[in-house]
C-alpha cells in the first residue's frame, strides 16, 4: 500500500461554490448497536469527525442518509446529533445544514395531515439548533401522496411557514427504493416540472434543491429551470467533477456523501477552482470517481458501510461497528475493491495502519491474505 499523498488544508471554505459533505455517525461499539436496537453513538469520533470535515472548508450535512437515517439511526438520537452538531459548528465557525424528515412516525400508513405534523415538529427542532434545514424525502409522504398536487399542497405548507431559506432534497429510489415515484410520478420529467412549480411559487424561501438520480444530464437540465439565486446541490455521486465544474451555463453546487471519504481531495480541488486552476482541478477530482463508483454500487443504500470502512481505515475511528449492524451490509470482497481504490486514490493518510486494520477485517472474514 502507498498511502495518502495528502491535501493541504486551504485557508478557508471555497468561494466559488458551496460544498457540504453528509457525515456518517460513529456507533459506540461497546453498545447494542445491532439491527432493530436504539442507536447508540461515539459521541467524540463522531463530532471529532465533523471537525475533520469543518477543518477542510466543507460544510456538513448532518443527519442525511450517510447518518443511516432509516437505516438504523432513530429519532431521538438523530434530534441529539444535530443539537452537539450545531453547537460544535457554532463553536468552530463551520457551515451546517440538517434534515428535517417524519421518522418519529411510526412504521406503516399516515394520513398527509400527520405526515405535515412530523415535518413541522422536526423543522422547529433543525431551527432551534441553529442548522439550517433540509427538507427530506419522506417515506411516509411517499406511501401517502396520491399524486402531485399531494407533494404541493404538504410542501406548500411548510414553506410559507418558513422565515428562512431551506434546501429540498430529491432522493432517487436507487438509495431508497421506498421513494419510488417521489413528487406523485414515476416519469422523471413530471416529477422535475413539479419540482420547478414548488421552488418558482417559494423562490424566495428556498436555498437551492440537493438532487441524488445519478442522472448527469437530467440535473443539468434541472438545473437550468431554476430561478436565479436557487441552488442545484449535486448528490450525484457518479458524475459530480462534471457537474461541480460546471459549463458556459452554469454548475453544481454539492452535497455529497462521498465527499465525506474523500475531503482533503474535494477540498484541494475546489480550491483549484477558486484561483480558477481548471487543469488542477481535473488532475484532483475526477481521479477519485472510479472509488465513489465501487461505494455507491448497487444496491446503492448499503454505500454508508463502505464510508465507515474507510473512515476507520484512514484513522477516524477506532472499529468497523455501525448502527443497526450496517457493517454487515457490504461483503468482504466489496470492501478488499474498496481498500485498493482509496489506496490508489491516495485517501489512506498512514499506510501501515490501513493495512493493519484490513488485515485483521479480512483475517476475521475468513479471507486468505
Amino acid at each position: 500500500m502507498r498511502g495518502g499523498h495528502g491535501h493541504p488544508r486551504p485557508a478557508g471554505p471555497p468561494a466559488s461554490r458551496v460544498a457540504y459533505a453528509a457525515a456518517h455517525v460513529v456507533a459506540d461499539p461497546a453498545a447494542e448497536n445491532v439491527p432493530g436496537a436504539p442507536a447508540v453513538l461515539d459521541w467524540e469520533r463522531t463530532l471529532a469527525f465533523r471537525r475533520h470535515l469543518w477543518s477542510y472548508g466543507l460544510g456538513v450535512a448532518e443527519a442525511m442518509d450517510t447518518a443511516q437515517r432509516g437505516m438504523g439511526l432513530d429519532h431521538p438520537t438523530t434530534r441529539e446529533l444535530i443539537r452537539r452538531s450545531a453547537a460544535e459548528a457554532r463553536a468552530v465557525g463551520g457551515r451546517i445544514v440538517a434534515g428535517v424528515a417524519t421518522d418519529q412516525l411510526p412504521a406503516g400508513p399516515a394520513s398527509l395531515a400527520e405526515v405535515t405534523r412530523a415535518y413541522r415538529e422536526q423543522l422547529a427542532e433543525v431551527r432551534e439548533a441553529g442548522a439550517r434545514p433540509v427538507l427530506m424525502a419522506s417515506r411516509h409522504l411517499a406511501a401517502a401522496a396520491r399524486g402531485p398536487e399531494d407533494y404541493l399542497r404538504v410542501y406548500d405548507d411548510l414553506l410559507a411557514a418558513t422565515d428562512e431559506p431551506v434546501v429540498l432534497h430529491w432522493l432517487g429510489p436507487m438509495f431508497d427504493p421506498a421513494l419510488t415515484g417521489y413528487w406523485g410520478t414515476t416519469d422523471l420529467d413530471l416529477a422535475a416540472d413539479t419540482v420547478v412549480e414548488l421552488i418558482k411559487a417559494h423562490e424566495s424561501r428556498v436555498d437551492g434543491i440537493k438532487v441524488s438520480l445519478l442522472d448527469a444530464d437530467r440535473e443539468v437540465a434541472l438545473r437550468r429551470r431554476l430561478p436565479a439565486g436557487v441552488r442545484l446541490y449535486t448528490g450525484d455521486d457518479f458524475h459530480y467533477p462534471e457537474l461541480i465544474r460546471g459549463d458556459e451555463v452554469g454548475h453544481s453546487d454539492a452535497l455529497l456523501g462521498v465527499f465525506a471519504a474523500i475531503a482533503p481531495a474535494a477540498a484541494a480541488a475546489l480550491a483549484a477552482l477558486d484561483r480558477g486552476d481548471v487543469a488542477a482541478y481535473d488532475e484532483i477530482l475526477p481521479p477519485t470517481v472510479p472509488l465513489a463508483r465501487h461505494l455507491f454500487g448497487a444496491p446503492t443504500w448499503y454505500y454508508k458501510t463502505g464510508i465507515v470502512f474507510l473512515a476507520w481505515l484512514a484513522g477516524h475511528q477506532d472499529h468497523f461497528t455501525m448502527v443497526g449492524g450496517l457493517q454487515s451490509g457490504r461483503s468482504p470482497a466489496h470492501l478488499a475493491t474498496l481498500l485498493t481504490l482509496a489506496d490508489e486514490a491516495g485517501l489512506l493518510p498512514d499506510a501501515d495502519l490501513a493495512a493493519a486494520r484490513a488485515r485483521a477485517f479480512f483475517t476475521v472474514a475468513g479471507v486468505d491474505q
